[in-house]
């Protein structure tokens, strides 16, 4: 069985003719149909200070997901712990999983935007530190007992449905990340397949005696279903593109790469990378045969403020021609 994800960030080009309160409650019905067809999971990720409104609080929007679908997993990737406060992040990560019967899972990352560090008043040099005080008072707090915190006595309740605590991972795309996730023993999710940094984790956490788990990022590709991909490029390219050269134009000048990176200028240039891909039907079900019970397609449906009938077409192709069949 093919593995299905739906990705929604929610951002708008400034060209889209969907305004934000459209998209949010077309994600929403989205999971909820998603989840009543067999989809696999829900991907969110965060970031702040955006002209085009990136989501910036995936909790929230986890939460009401959560609230629509019963299967579904969720997936924050990865949520900037860096820029919460972390007594409150404990308790709130709590409640989700409660409310989510846990099944929603968290990937801890500090993010790479400075903008993003001053406006919520964090130094960005400390990032690493930080990081480091907010996952070690997330695992005491989850225990339910009182601890000692900056001269105070913490203590957070109800304990989470999952046990010892919220499913959380380690991001990171850095050697001190792959440090960090084998210190803490969290399974470690790098934003690239770099296989130093692979290996150093699984080396630290055999050093350390703790299980090596790598959720590995794949390989970057999103997908839309259509019947006629022409057609569907005409009407999808425009958001595409915006989505590709918006994401990709922060991660060279902060230094980042990830498996997502694109490197097009055109919309010619992005149907020849392949990241972006829009398949139809019966494409979608050659790939899954060819590549096994593991293959996995992320529909990206609302990219870059898509009108979300555009991007119904393509979930709904998805669910009735290709999931029934792989």
């Amino acid at each position: 069985m093919a593995i299905s994800l739906l990705r929604f960030d929610l951002r708008r080009a400034p060209f889209s003719p969907a305004d934000h309160a459209s998209l949010y409650r077309a994600a929403l019905e989205m999971a909820e149909y998603a989840d009543a067809r067999g989809f696999t999971a829900i991907s969110l990720s965060e970031h702040h200070a955006v002209d085009d409104g990136f989501l910036p609080s995936p909790i929230v929007l986890a939460a009401a997901l959560a609230a629509r679908t019963s299967k579904l997993r969720i997936t924050i990737s990865a949520l900037l712990a860096t820029l919460y406060d972390p007594v409150k992040l404990a308790e709130d990560l709590a409640v989700l999983d409660l409310t989510s019967r846990g099944r929603v899972s968290t990937t801890l990352g500090m993010g790479y935007r400075p903008e993003e560090y001053a406006s919520f008043g964090k130094d960005f040099a400390a990032r690493g530190k930080l990081l480091d005080e907010c996952i070690e008072l997330l695992l005491k707090a989850w225990s339910g007992e009182p601890f000692e915190w900056r001269g105070r006595t913490v203590r957070v309740t109800p304990r989470s449905f999952t046990q010892p605590h919220p499913p959380v991972n380690a991001g990171g795309q850095s050697l001190a990340g792959a440090r960090r996730a084998a210190r803490f023993g969290l399974p470690y999710q790098p934003a690239s397949n770099d296989a130093e940094m692979i290996s150093l984790y699984q080396s630290e956490c055999a050093r350390l005696g703790k299980k090596p788990v790598v959720l590995p990022p794949g390989s970057g590709e999103t997908f839309w279903v259509a019947r006629d991909p022409e057609k569907a490029w005409r009407e999808l390219g425009p958001y595409l593109l915006y989505e590709a050269t918006t994401y990709s134009s922060w991660q060279p000048a902060y230094q980042q790469s990830s498996t997502v990176h694109s490197r097009a200028k055109s919309i010619e240039d992005l149907r020849a990378e392949g990241k972006f891909r829009v398949l139809t039907p019966d494409e979608c079900v050659a790939r899954a045969k060819a590549q096994g019970p593991w293959s996995t397609f992320v529909l990206y449906p609302l990219c870059g403020g898509t009108p979300p009938e555009l991007g119904w077409e393509s979930v709904k192709l998805f669910a009735e021609e290709v999931l029934p069949r792989v």
